[in-house]
């Protein structure tokens, strides 16, 4: 019986799922992945430790899965989107991966989409540079580490590192190439761009394009002997996370928009032609002819988890006792809150926000009245508001009519309704498992003759999924308050660059 493996590298956990033809889990391994910060701004991880961690999690997997690993037709991964993983002449990496939440080429990015390579970026790649883009980080490593920017041999994503130590061939798709070097227009690298970006010696040393279901290489036979996989086994080039994870859930496609709540706020939708504009990226979709319009930013459920850990320490350790969820608790906190009027704003700018220049998280409106469940509710309430933030952009460009939801989040019937409540859109909830890996197994599947195309999903989607229409009173009642969050926001938009400067000043 045919089988495929999805790999899933996140910027905290590394897994590996193999899935049976039908889209069945027959196993999921995870491995846990350390960051570096070694300076302010600087967030990092060792490539070698990745591929470890990768490595072990798939044979784990393999092991699991209750079928011989001659079963597995084909391979394909994921991972963070943007950031940078280096290598030099010999194939080895060059220093550290710097991953997407860093924020050092934050100062190149303002400084360009303040004057002309901005504007220029836009009409020539379909998006503006911002800190974790690959022209801004290299373009920091040029004007910061000028011997390491020599030694550049290879620049290439996190997923082609993986992919590079499955099989040994250096390249990257479709989806990956077009997030700096394309011509949006073309859907090919522009020489042009790396000239803009000041990278002239790049040019020429981009990573060959593949289709994400193209076979790319074989499994090694020393990749085989850590991962119990078996040698020559079909690794097709994979794609980006962000449309990994709208095609695992049946979300990528015209007319829908995908929402995807997790570190990111990631709110996607696909057309048939190009359409640019400043609030999001317009990179390469699937298959050509096919452009996938992206509204991100580094806000969203990654706020929930850090309020969880600052703020409910004790009754975790309740929860722990007991044996409940402290998301359980924390959830009847929030229903009981919801039940009431309250003032209490939260935004959810602890990584990052949708508008240039510095931001910062914050709750407003807090009184003494108030408790931990009106601050959740917040909290919560904050996310979903910057994820229309994205939505409304993609709406005035595009008009879906739907959206559909996944991360953590859409697992509570609670905040798929909030959503719809907030969007005003019906919001479609999966119970995908692993809807980014399940995104590459569809890849490799195709790429392996199991499915038509890597929209061919085999599921039945129907079954699998709930639709929440949202409510006429709490709808009217949240675009009021989303009024005041964007209010919040323009009247400290001039207070956030003094507070970075007073967090960065030496007492």
């Amino acid at each position: 019986m045919p089988c495929i493996m999805g790999i899933d590298s996140g910027l905290t956990v590394t897994k590996a799922v193999i899935f049976d033809a039908d889209g069945t889990v027959l196993s999921i391994a995870r491995r846990r992945v350390p960051q570096l910060i070694p300076a302010p701004q600087h967030v990092e991880r060792d490539m070698d430790d990745l591929w470890a961690a990768t490595a072990d999690a798939i044979r784990e997997a393999v092991a699991a899965c209750g079928r011989p690993a001659s079963d597995i037709v084909a391979i394909a991964a994921t991972a963070h989107g943007d950031g940078i993983y280096l290598l030099d002449e010999d194939k080895r990496p060059l220093g550290p991966a710097i991953v997407s939440l860093d924020t050092r080429a934050g100062a190149i990015a303002d400084a360009w989409n303040e004057g002309e390579v901005g504007a220029r970026s836009l009409e020539l790649t379909g998006q503006r540079p911002h800190a974790s883009a690959p022209s801004a980080i290299l373009r920091w490593i040029r004007d910061n580490q000028p011997e390491r920017y020599e030694r550049i041999a290879h620049f290439i994503a996190s997923k082609d590192w993986l992919r590079f130590c499955l099989c040994g061939t250096v390249g990257t798709d479709r989806t990956e190439a077009s997030t700096s070097f394309t011509d949006v227009r073309t859907q090919d690298y522009a020489e042009e761009a790396f000239r803009l970006f000041g990278l002239d010696r790049l040019a020429g040393r981009q990573p060959p394009m593949s289709a994400s279901t193209d076979v790319v290489g074989g499994v090694t036979a020393e990749t085989a002997r850590l991962t119990g996989l078996v040698e020559g086994t079909p690794v097709m080039a994979g794609l980006h996370d962000v449309t990994a994870s709208a095609l695992g859930m049946g979300g990528y496609g015209e007319g829908v928009v995908a929402v995807i709540a997790g570190t990111y706020s990631i709110n996607e939708t696909v057309s048939p032609a190009p359409k640019v504009d400043g609030r999001w990226f317009c990179r390469n979709g699937i298959l050509p002819g096919e452009w996938n319009n992206m509204s991100i930013s580094p806000a969203s459920t990654a706020n929930y988890d850090w309020f969880i850990e600052q703020f409910c320490a004790g009754a975790a350790q309740q929860a722990e006792t007991s044996g409940e969820s402290i998301h359980a608790i924390v959830g009847r906190e929030f229903e009981a809150a919801r039940q009431r009027p309250s003032s209490v704003f939260f935004h959810p700018y602890l990584f990052g926000s949708p508008f240039a220049g510095a931001s910062s998280a914050g709750f407003y409106g807090l009184n003494a009245w108030h408790d931990r469940g009106d601050m959740v509710r917040a909290v919560l309430e904050g996310i979903a508001f910057n994820h229309r933030v994205h939505v409304d952009a993609l709406r005035d460009g595009f008009a879906p009519t739907s959206a559909r939801l996944t991360g953590g989040v859409s697992r509570n019937p609670a905040m798929a309704g909030l959503f719809a409540d907030i969007l005003g859109l019906p919001v479609t909830a999966t119970r995908t498992e692993e809807a980014a890996a399940w995104g590459a197994a569809l890849c490799a599947g195709a790429g392996a003759g199991l499915f038509a195309s890597p929209t061919d999903d085999p599921r039945d989607l129907a079954s699998i999924e709930t639709t929440h229409q949202p409510d006429p009173d709490r709808q009217r009642a949240y675009d009021e308050k989303y009024r005041v969050f964007l209010d919040l926001a323009e009247a400290m938009k001039p207070l956030w660059p003094r507070l970075r400067r007073l967090g960065d000043a030496e007492m």
